[in-house]
């Protein structure tokens, strides 16, 4: 169990729906929370209900991970790291260049990598410490018009979970990498994407707004566990479509009606999210 208020909690793409209330979250719990985003200003405003520490942090960037690092380390040591900044591209693979499929594994993969080997430097010195990660469902199983997102996503689980049993290996034992796999999040990133049919995989679901997600993150932050699912039912649904992969192939055109579905569902139900 990781105990709240134990050092410096970090969060990256803090300046976001997810990433505020997340924040707000850990903060509520006790934490003194660090907010990061790639917009310095939008972090700092994101920052001013939580005692105003805020940085600049572009995740690509590895050496400016370490030095985050190193800054919450310096507030009592660095208990936990969450890797929230992503990015959405949706469509067939095929009609991606090569320069949106790096960017989009840039941050989603390698960014959350290089903040993970950030903060496990810092914690291996300590003993102890844990990084969540935040994937998706997408990370679990296909996601047709999701596919380079997916394909980002399902790297940061697998690296997750081989980073998790190397450290075992290695005998740090109150080290933890946990994922987190949460269904579609109501923020400004999905609400744009109400209207694209290359979204519909992320509207197959019921929509969770970002303080259900937060509250998951500080119960796990508590008593971490490798891969949670949000909802529970949902990762247990798209696991058996993983372990079926002819049969998740063959149903693609029910996901597309039950997609459809969704998005008309939150045009009639949902106001636009907070976008501050």
């Amino acid at each position: 169990m990781t105990s709240p208020g134990r050092g410096a909690a970090v969060v990256t793409g803090a300046a976001g729906g997810l990433g505020r209330a997340v924040a707000a979250a850990l903060h509520a719990d006790g934490w003194s929370v660090l907010l990061t985003d790639l917009d310095p200003a939008a972090a700092a405003a994101a920052a001013v209900p939580f005692g105003g520490w805020s940085a600049a942090l572009d995740v690509r960037d590895e050496a400016a991970c370490a030095e985050i690092a190193a800054t919450a380390a310096s507030r009592g040591g660095l208990g936990l790291w969450v890797n929230n900044a992503g990015i959405l591209v949706t469509g067939p693979s095929w009609e991606h260049d090569g320069p949106t499929r790096r960017r989009v594994l840039d941050v989603n993969a390698h960014g959350a990598m290089n903040g993970t080997l950030a903060a496990l430097a810092v914690m291996r010195g300590q003993g102890h410490g844990h990084v969540l990660n935040i994937v998706s469902l997408a990370g679990l199983v296909a996601a047709p018009g999701e596919t380079v997102y997916a394909a980002s996503k399902h790297a940061l689980l697998a690296f997750s979970l081989g980073t998790l049993s190397d450290l075992r290996m290695a005998g740090y034992r109150r080290v933890h990498v946990s994922c987190l796999c949460p269904d579609g999040i109501w923020t400004p990133m999905l609400h744009d994407r109400l209207d694209d049919p290359g979204a519909l995989a992320s509207f197959t679901g019921s929509m969770l707004t970002p303080q259900r997600v937060a509250a998951r993150v500080v119960r796990l932050a508590r008593r971490p566990r490798p891969v949670v699912s949000l909802p529970r039912w949902r990762g247990a649904q798209v696991r058996l479509l993983d372990a079926l992969p002819g049969l998740a192939v063959a149903l693609t055109p029910l996901v597309r009606a039950a997609g459809r579905a969704g998005q008309r569902r939150q045009h009639r139900r949902s106001t636009p999210p907070d976008r501050r």
